[in-house]
């Protein structure tokens, strides 16, 4: 990729790809390779913090804290509604499962919630699932 970028003959912007799970993986493409840009998959899936962790190590050299449940629950009830909006509640229901591990990734205990929200088919039990785990985790 290096020699890409450095090729004289090569006018156009280069990006790289793959395995970005760290700020300091960003980082290190952009140091070491001289890239334009980073493109951002799997680490981004249920952690759209992602994108500001990085911005922010970029600019300091230190790591942001991790989003606060409060955060976790905005961002999960967010995403539902716009699927939703998108896509029709059962569609936009079941599409939006599959991130909800990811949101939710690291609390302790959480498995019963977790069962409860990949389940669960009516927005509003989804709603009341999602108050339930700001009282019972915040």
């Amino acid at each position: 990729i290096a020699n890409v970028k450095n090729n004289q003959r090569m006018h156009i912007p280069i990006f790289g790809n793959g395995d970005v799970t760290t700020p300091e993986k960003a980082m290190l493409m952009r140091d070491k390779y001289g890239l334009d840009g980073a493109m951002i998959g799997r680490a981004a899936i249920g952690n759209p913090w992602f994108f500001n962790e990085i911005k922010h190590f970029f600019k300091t050299g230190e790591h942001l804290p991790k989003a606060t449940i409060a955060q976790r629950v905005e961002m999960a009830k967010r995403h539902l509604k716009l699927a939703i909006d998108w896509k029709g509640e059962r569609l936009g229901i079941v599409e939006t499962r599959r991130h909800y591990t990811n949101y939710f990734k690291g609390i302790p205990h959480f498995k019963e919630y977790r069962l409860k929200m990949v389940t669960t088919d009516e927005f509003e039990d989804l709603e009341e699932i999602f108050n339930d785990v700001l009282n019972k985790f915040s």
